[in-house]
């Protein structure tokens, strides 16, 4: 929770290829305190089934810029493999079988200010992704 003095961050995955929250994804957080300060890992957590990071660390004071790393290529992986262990042997190959995903992790990086929250949806899938300040 953000406090006068820091900000607080929040994030959750949804999965736009099913249509359903991304579970198991690791997601690790980083801060700095200025833009030519060094980036300090906090640590980091993993979507739930609900797709949300729920025991993110706190930033420290004087945090001015976040960064979140994804991992999402695990998570496309183990619903690929669990997708071909469905699929009848004889059934026809989707078109894009076999390619894996495009983007292995994803990062972003955005400017905070003390007091305030911010929530960071990432929308999600195997060829593409986009985030944006929720609330």
């Amino acid at each position: 929770m953000s406090t006068d003095t820091t900000a607080s961050v929040s994030t959750h995955i949804l999965d736009t290829s099913v249509g359903r929250p991304a579970g198991g994804v690791a997601v690790h957080l980083s801060a700095r305190a200025g833009r030519d300060a060094d980036w300090r890992a906090l640590g980091g957590s993993a979507t739930g089934a609900d797709g949300r990071c729920k025991d993110l660390p706190a930033l420290p004071e004087g945090t001015t810029h976040v960064r979140l790393d994804f991992a999402v290529e695990p998570y496309f992986e183990e619903k690929d493999a669990k997708q071909r262990a469905e699929t009848q042997q004889d059934a026809p190959a989707h078109r894009d079988s076999g390619a894996g995903v495009f983007f292995p992790e994803v990062t972003v990086t955005f400017a905070v200010v003390p007091g305030e929250h911010y929530h960071v949806p990432l929308l999600l899938n195997p060829f593409g992704y986009s985030v944006y300040r929720g609330s």
